[in-house]
């Protein structure tokens, strides 16, 4: 019965070496949520920009709008910049952060 759905692999079998299992999940995890996070940021962006539109002149809905975007462009900035970091970790550690494999059933 435990084998009808198939079986799990320990994944840390497919990494070359000792201990890089853990730094490939956490790569995965972490790319997975900068993606997240950008997808939310931009619809905030394209959100602020419609209140901005339906303001109609009111100051007060303006200056809300462009808070909204003002923080929307500098979320999308604060995750380009943990890519940029990300890299230049990598490159100096030599992990490949940026570029994680995920490994499933058929590799």
């Amino acid at each position: 019965m435990i084998g009808l759905f198939g079986s799990i692999a320990n994944p840390t079998k497919y990494a070359s070496t000792q201990g890089q299992g853990l730094f490939t999940f956490i790569s995965n995890l972490l790319k997975f949520a900068a993606v997240i996070a950008g997808i939310y940021m931009v619809a905030q962006l394209i959100f602020a920009g419609f209140q901005y539109i339906s303001a109609n002149g009111d100051v007060k809905k303006t200056e809300q709008a462009w808070a909204q975007i003002w923080q929307s462009l500098l979320g999308l900035v604060i995750i380009s910049a943990a890519f940029v970091i990300a890299g230049v970790v990598g490159r100096l550690t030599g992990i490949n952060i940026l570029n994680p494999t995920i490994y499933g059933p058929t590799n």
